[in-house]
């Protein structure tokens, strides 16, 4: 038999195979990043996985990115996680949540009032971002003050908790693609 398909320890968990389901934006939350029965079943029918790392997750509303992504910030969100996960467990899988702040990959169409984005420096990224209007330009983020850092912070804190108070067996950060964690590591975004 392939050690594919052998049991691996990860941590403090046992994972059934070595199979990780890598993480696929699939915009199927509502308007107030709330996922819907579907995405309960897209997870369950991939439970067979060793490990599924979720869609990226925005830790609170200003960390989202893009039209239909789901939250963990609300009393409403984490409820319709914990079916996600509960569906996904009792199919015999392992769930991780992925945490993700998109920072200046956002628009205001997609921030509480109209909020511009936020960033390490204020310096306008290149490109488009889908909204629920079509295709915008990007706008140029506001600078978070040292206080507010230490607030986005807290955010990814309370994100984890609910992430596990939701029943997710683990929390995976996003670190990379061009979202706010890479924003501070990158000179073209951080001065």
């Amino acid at each position: 038999m392939s050690q594919l398909f052998t049991p691996v320890r990860v941590g403090r968990l046992t994972l059934q195979n070595r199979l990780i389901m890598a993480p696929m934006t699939r915009s199927r939350a509502d308007d107030a990043g709330v996922p819907g029965d579907l995405v309960s079943l897209y997870y369950a029918q991939r439970a067979g996985a060793g490990l599924i790392i979720s869609e990226g997750v925005f830790p609170s509303a200003m960390g989202k990115g893009y039209v239909r992504t789901p939250g963990i910030a609300t009393e409403a969100q984490i409820a319709a996680w914990k079916k996600v996960t509960e569906a996904v467990h009792a199919q015999g899988g392992r769930i991780f949540m992925q945490v993700m702040h998109c920072g200046r990959i956002s628009h205001p169409s997609l921030l509480p009032n109209g909020a511009q984005p936020v960033a390490p420096s204020a310096i306008k990224p290149a490109g488009q971002t889908w909204t629920g209007s079509g295709m915008q330009e990007f706008v140029t983020p506001r600078e978070l003050s040292l206080d507010e850092i230490a607030g986005v912070i807290a955010d990814y804190r309370m994100a984890t908790r609910r992430a596990l108070e939701a029943g997710f067996d683990g929390v995976e950060l996003h670190a990379a693609s061009g979202y706010l964690p890479e924003q501070f590591l990158s000179s073209g975004s951080n001065q």
